[in-house]
């Protein structure tokens, strides 16, 4: 073996050889990556470590609405300018519903009809010849701690400056406060300013329930900071993942963390510690009451 090489005796099966002086692999990330740790490591290990992966839930409803929603608002500036109107909209909501989890026909007939009429009132303030930059433009950002991939709903190009658009269906409003503290959408920022070297301030949560938008002016400074927190929180999801490389699942680095998050958790049935937090919501729970904050990450696949 050469000098200075870690073999399997040494770190474990499954452990990719390093050599001394050579740079450190990058950690591979995406923001929803990233925020599953800070939720829970538990639900972190079983959704990106375990293999075979336990099985997840089945789709809960409020998650077959926001993925309908977001596919028309993506379709729909794909048809030609003339043909760009509220109705088609609300036509393509149909033909992109997703008839899963809900109660009941009634009721996702129902929450279609609500999504549709939504969108409507979004597009009515949507010029449609003023084409955005990007429509779910993949993204990425590298850093000398993590290599990050992400995708966005939609980049405008706002008089020379662009701005990133995030679309949210949740019961709950957001505030400007939560576009500041968005660690996703700041990423985004910052990735799309490299990217097109063109700066990228300006970040908007479009919450299509209430009509609202919250809004919030990032500088190079605070976009910093932002990336600093995503590399904290990276190099502690490599070192529990090194840790999982030597010793598996009896790494002592997954603790659930447990809290009325768990009663959303797509991995609930392979978690004794969540199942001890009551009773499991129903597939439509979250479209009668707000899901707790993080919740929307459990279904995400960004």
């Amino acid at each position: 073996m050469a000098t200075g090489a870690t073999g399997e005796g040494a770190a474990g099966p499954g452990v990719q050889q390093e050599f001394s002086g050579m740079p450190r692999r990058l950690f591979r990330a995406s923001p929803s990556k990233l925020l599953a740790w800070v939720d829970c490591p538990r639900r972190y290990r079983m959704q990106y470590l375990d293999r075979p992966a336990p099985a997840s839930r089945p789709q809960r409803a409020h998650t077959s609405v926001g993925v309908a929603v977001h596919n028309a608002l993506r379709d729909w500036w794909d048809l030609p300018v003339e043909q760009r109107s509220p109705a088609a909209g609300a036509e393509l909501v149909r033909t992109s519903w997703i008839d899963v989890g809900f109660r009941d026909a009634d009721q996702s007939h129902q929450w279609r009809e609500r999504a549709q009429g939504q969108v409507v009132a979004y597009l009515d303030d949507v010029d449609p010849a003023h084409q955005p930059l990007g429509i779910e433009r993949t993204v990425s950002l590298k850093t000398e701690v993590f290599t990050l991939q992400g995708r966005i709903d939609r980049l405008d190009d706002r008089a020379g400056e662009l701005a990133v658009v995030d679309y949210k269906m949740s019961r709950w409003r957001p505030t400007d406060d939560d576009a500041r503290t968005s660690l996703p959408l700041a990423l985004y920022a910052a990735a799309v300013w490299k990217m097109f070297r063109r700066k990228c301030v300006r970040v908007e949560l479009h919450h299509l329930p209430s009509g609202s938008v919250a809004g919030h002016e990032h500088t190079g400074e605070s976009l910093k900071r932002k990336i600093d927190e995503a590399e904290s929180i990276a190099r502690e999801a490599r070192r529990a993942e090194e840790d999982y490389a030597e010793v598996g699942v009896d790494s002592s680095r997954f603790p659930a963390k447990v809290g009325p998050i768990c009663q959303w958790c797509d991995f609930r049935a392979h978690c004794p510690a969540g199942q001890s937090f009551g009773p499991e919501k129903s597939d439509w729970a979250a479209l009668e009451q707000p899901a707790p904050a993080g919740a929307a990450g459990l279904t995400s696949t960004g």
